[in-house]
């Protein structure tokens, strides 16, 4: 794990934007289409604010989340919108975006239809994540029903998660998939994250989710 930080969340933004927009450039040097994965919350809004504008062959980049609640695109707690209103814009409207959610009551419903999207863009070019004060990242919750399947080596690439306290189901990339991408950032902010971190550290991912994909990663720390 490589840990940087920086002076305040802005520069931070900016740095790691320029970081992600390079590290595409280069992929797209040597293959046809490329796989960037994000989170969805507040935290990476001002980084896509930046990344959305940059000068890279954004039709041959294809873009998903790492998690996403269900419910409807145009739901007020949806990441897809995050995702359309502040990635998806300027430059980077040329994207091509790959859903984590289909109409469906359940996402057990809509599992293999999902996957069947994904599977052959793997692995993840450029991923990008976030994690929680409880060392959850993406829906890997600690204490979540499908956390030990999705923690498995042999885990499929998609699975739903409910986990204590979400208001609704999730579907989340599994950790296997999220630690398997070619390029791995996780951004943080304040000093209870980076506590929350250096716990993780020393715990296993069964209780401490986040530290799955902790290997050759760069944890990006502003307070």
């Amino acid at each position: 794990m490589d840990f940087v930080t920086y002076a305040d969340q802005e520069m931070l933004a900016i740095d790691l934007a320029n970081q992600i927009a390079g590290e595409l450039t280069a992929a797209l040097e040597h293959e046809d289409r490329v796989l960037m994965a994000v989170p969805g919350g507040t935290t990476p809004g001002p980084i896509f604010d930046d990344l959305c504008a940059a000068d890279l062959d954004w039709s041959r980049v294809d873009v998903m989340l790492t998690d996403e609640r269900w419910v409807p695109e145009d739901h007020a707690r949806s990441n897809t919108r995050l995702i359309r209103e502040r990635l998806l814009v300027d430059r980077a409207a040329a994207a091509r975006y790959i859903p984590l959610y289909m109409p469906g009551e359940t996402p057990e419903e809509r599992l293999a239809d999902l996957e069947t999207n994904i599977v052959p863009r793997l692995p993840i070019s450029v991923l990008l994540l976030g994690m929680g004060a409880d060392m959850h990242t993406a829906s890997l919750f600690p204490g979540a029903d499908k956390l030990a399947e999705a923690l498995d080596a042999d885990a499929p690439v998609l699975m739903p998660m409910r986990a204590p306290g979400a208001p609704e189901p999730r579907i989340t990339l599994t950790a296997r998939v999220l630690d398997g991408a070619l390029s791995k950032h996780i951004v943080i902010f304040g000093e209870d994250k980076k506590a929350a971190l250096e716990q993780a550290r020393t715990l296993k991912p069964i209780d401490a989710p986040v530290s799955a994909v902790l290997a050759e990663t760069r944890v990006h720390w502003a307070p």
